[in-house]
């Protein structure tokens, strides 16, 4: 199955731009911007073994301070397709960006023009699609723990300078103390856009945050919902309506959402006929890959390679592609499954 795994062609619908970024790439942010980060190789491995939430939020942080102009941004995005096309098989992934902690002013002076970030994100993009045969799309994302002031920058990031390839806006970041219905106005704003909509919710809270989601924010697809489990009308609702949960396993047991593996609710969610996807998040910064992630929801349902493949397909069909790539992706799954029979 790990064989399988690693050849088997997939898209990724939640994956965090900055918590996308190896210990090689940081390092290379490392040496263009001193003293943020551990310089030597060991020690900058030893600083991204992920050791508890806190940790991990310190080391985001970390990398967040590292990526202070446009060529950082292209070399960033670069980077991460290459890993991604490379060593995790993808063919098309929609990367969550929060434009927000590059482009605002910070009280030290650090931050670019949203022309500069786009102009960088769309650079990368169409190199990585030439040279890795990688399609990349762009969610922006509010960091609901900056509130308001955030939202409106990140709409008008969105709608007034949205790169070619933006398809979705979404929201991240802590749910507690963060309401969802405070933000309804710039999702309804982005919908009537054309974008689509894919906000976080019921990682760390409880299912009523996922209805908030559904009901004010007209969500799509639902980043984690791993409360939704708690609900049995939700579950109906999710499974009736066919609105997906884009399911992060390892990143669901880090944040504490569920208390282990073994006591995960995706096997609940694939029992009441929930569409499911199966993402990574933040990778490096969990210790996890896609691969990897794939491996255990594979454990977790039971699934041999045939259901494996079918996770895969799930994933494409989710996502925002064109009908093109879609078709293109899933025909390229098929061929591999079949070839492997």
């Amino acid at each position: 199955m790990h064989d399988f795994i690693a050849g088997l062609p997939k898209a990724e619908l939640h994956v965090h731009h900055i918590g996308s970024a190896s210990p090689r790439i940081v390092a290379e942010l490392a040496e263009r911007h001193p003293g943020t980060v551990p310089s030597d190789a060991a020690e900058l491995a030893k600083f991204f073994e992920f050791r508890d939430f806190a940790h991990f939020i310190e080391v985001y942080l970390a990398v967040v301070a590292l990526v202070r102009t446009p060529e950082d941004i292209r070399y960033l995005t670069y980077e991460i397709a290459r890993e991604m096309a490379g060593g995790q098989n993808l063919r098309y992934a929609e990367l969550t960006c929060t434009p927000y902690t590059s482009v605002r002013p910070h009280d030290e002076g650090v931050g670019m023009p949203i022309e500069a970030y786009t102009e960088a994100l769309e650079d990368a993009r169409v190199a990585a699609e030439r040279d890795f045969g990688l399609v990349l799309r762009w969610i922006y994302d509010i960091p609901g723990e900056a509130g308001l002031p955030a939202a409106d920058a990140t709409l008008g990031f969105a709608l007034d300078h949205g790169p070619d390839a933006l398809v979705a806006f979404g929201l991240g970041g802590p749910e507690i103390g963060v309401p969802r219905p405070q933000f309804q106005p710039h999702f309804d704003a982005t919908r009537a856009a054309g974008l689509h909509s894919v906000p976080h919710a019921g990682e760390t809270t409880g299912p009523e945050t996922v209805w908030d989601a559904l009901r004010l924010l007209g969500a799509e697809r639902i980043g984690h919902g791993t409360s939704s489990a708690q609900d049995p009308a939700l579950l109906a609702h999710l499974a009736a309506t066919g609105v997906p949960l884009e399911v992060c396993p390892s990143s669901n047991v880090a944040t504490r959402a569920v208390p282990s593996l073994d006591l995960h609710p995706l096997r609940a969610f694939r029992d009441a006929g929930v569409t499911v996807t199966i993402n990574s998040d933040d990778p490096p910064m969990f210790g996890t890959t896609l691969n990897r992630e794939y491996g255990i929801a594979a454990e977790i349902l039971g699934l041999d390679e045939a259901g494996t493949a079918e996770l895969a397909r799930a994933a494409v069909r989710a996502s925002f592609a064109d009908e093109g790539t879609k078709a293109r992706v899933l025909g390229e799954i098929d061929a591999y499954a079949s070839g492997r029979g």
